[in-house]
């Protein structure tokens, strides 16, 4: 597990806040914790528990993953999988702030739902096996799908060759 960089949560929770045009009294409130503490937060004085970190992640819209990574929570491996598509989604000048917060919410959304499906399974093995999975059965349905419209083509070949029309 990483270390915990205090500091750095703390300046990210309050570019976050910024960002999102909140006051901190603001923050404080729609995450349920006092106006002192979030202040401490912001300026590196005190270590924010991961419930904190995920009420403020909620009243600011963003993953809580993310401040789970910048607070050191997550480990290196956790970290680099994990930012690579919120840190995309956020470094794209082509979308609004409030396009980047719906992006990142259905994201966070997503993950939670397959998450929670790999934790009831195995470990991370068995989450790359089925992907795979996934994938080969989507290619087959693809296929099938190709198939089906060959079938359908055929068929009217079939019925225009019955009534001496051409089906194409």
């Amino acid at each position: 597990m990483a270390s915990l960089n205090v500091g750095n949560v703390g300046e990210f929770l309050r570019e976050q806040r910024r960002n999102a045009k909140l006051s901190l009294r603001q923050l404080a409130d729609a995450a349920g914790v006092s106006n002192p503490y979030l202040s401490q937060i912001e300026r590196g004085l005190r270590k924010p528990s991961a419930d904190i970190l995920q009420q403020l992640a909620k009243a600011l819209r963003i993953s809580a993953e993310t401040l789970y990574v910048q607070a050191g929570i997550l480990d290196e491996r956790e970290r680099d999988d994990l930012l690579q598509v919120p840190a995309a989604i956020l470094a794209d000048p082509s979308i609004n702030e409030g396009q980047k917060q719906a992006l990142l919410q259905i994201y966070e959304s997503f993950r939670k739902e397959n998450g929670s499906a790999q934790q009831n399974g195995a470990g991370r093995d068995a989450g790359e096996d089925r992907r795979g999975e996934h994938a080969g059965r989507r290619r087959g349905k693809d296929n099938e799908g190709s198939e089906n419209a060959e079938n359908a083509e055929n068929a009217g070949e079939d019925e225009a060759e019955a009534t001496g029309a051409d089906a194409r």
